[in-house]
């Protein structure tokens, strides 16, 4: 049974001793709001679906997204961690003030409409909300928040962007391969006809070890990928050949086993081979500026599917874990596909 106390300062303080649950109270401007909040709370612990509320009701967003970015960021990759660092600066702007109960659906709305008035990508916006919905999501099954409701999973989400459907030209191709094999440092043509041939991601190819690659069998054993399952690549002649080259490097020093190693930091440790800098310049000079890196992935992977190579059989070799995903990344040729079709009716 609730009891109502008339405090100094003219509110009223609501308790409630119930045997079974811990003792509650709160305050309240009028007696009436009181005996209504007692009334609800009583009647959930008497239905057993009672939540205490008390800590998501003190912990403000920010601090939350404090504790986020502390104990669950680190667990995930580098890039994804830089990220979402990138994407918490956002959604702290907006929520940062906010008590994680104050936090409804019709909020998480109005920041979406928010961010894509003010020109957001749907696909930007997609990952702040999926980052606010992990949030909560910890919260409510690790942290005992005290929350019964995820406010982002009642809402509409912007629907996914097109997939880019950039494909390499011949003579683009051509003219790229020239400039980059021109390059004063041969790595850079090496990774980017490596990314050609094989579809393997920037980050796979620049953190390649000497004992991942094995030209007898011509294959390519990734041990993390973006997707966090290990995968073996097989290799065209051409990117054998390539690869001989890259393992042969006279220009190695002794003690790296990366493929392609950068110059020393200040600590004397090489890293992989940061070459965007002048991939950007080359790009501008061949007045290929809306070419990305990771456009010749998507080139690879078309002209896997291009070859006849089934959808199962494109996906191992580029490591999709969906047949969707895959197809957002394969555009054919339509001129391609007559030439096809007139093989299949001669």
């Amino acid at each position: 049974m609730a009891t109502f106390v008339r405090t100094e300062s003219d509110t009223w303080k609501a308790l409630i001793r119930k045997k079974g649950w811990p003792t509650l109270s709160k305050t309240f401007r009028t007696k009436r709001d009181a005996m209504d909040w007692a009334r609800r709370t009583e009647d959930e612990m008497v239905r057993g679906v009672f939540v205490l509320r008390t800590s998501s009701e003190r912990v403000t967003f920010s601090e939350a997204l404090d504790r986020y970015l502390a104990e669950v960021t680190p667990t995930k990759k580098p890039k994804t961690q830089t990220r979402e660092h990138g994407v918490a600066r956002h959604l702290r702007l907006f929520f940062g003030k906010y008590s994680l109960a104050a936090i409804s659906s019709e909020l998480v709305a109005v920041y979406r409409d928010k961010r894509l008035a003010e020109g957001k990508s749907n696909n930007t916006v997609r990952i702040e909300l999926a980052l606010l919905s992990h949030l909560y999501a910890t919260a409510i099954m690790e942290w005992g928040m005290g929350l019964t409701v995820n406010p982002v999973a009642n809402i509409r989400k912007p629907s996914p962007g097109a997939g880019r459907n950039r494909r390499l030209g011949r003579e683009e191709e051509q003219k790229l391969l020239e400039a980059v094999n021109h390059h004063s440092n041969p790595m850079l043509g090496w990774i980017v006809r490596i990314a050609i041939e094989t579809g393997m991601r920037q980050s796979e190819i620049l953190e390649l070890r000497l004992h991942q690659v094995d030209l007898k069998k011509r294959v390519v054993r990734l041990e993390d990928t973006k997707n966090n399952d290990s995968r073996t690549v097989p290799l065209t002649l051409a990117a054998t050949e390539v690869f001989r080259k890259a393992l042969g490097n006279p220009s190695r020093p002794a003690g790296t086993d990366l493929v392609f190693f950068g110059e020393p930091g200040k600590d004397r440790q090489r890293r992989r081979y940061e070459f965007l800098k002048t991939w950007q310049h080359i790009k501008k000079s061949l007045g290929m500026e809306d070419l990305h890196f990771h456009d010749l992935r998507h080139e690879a992977v078309s002209r896997l599917v291009e070859a006849g190579l089934s959808d199962q059989e494109v996906a191992s070799i580029s490591g999709h874990k969906s047949m969707q995903m895959l197809r957002r990344y394969t555009h054919l040729r339509a001129e391609d596909l007559v030439a096809r079709l007139d093989r299949i009716g001669a």
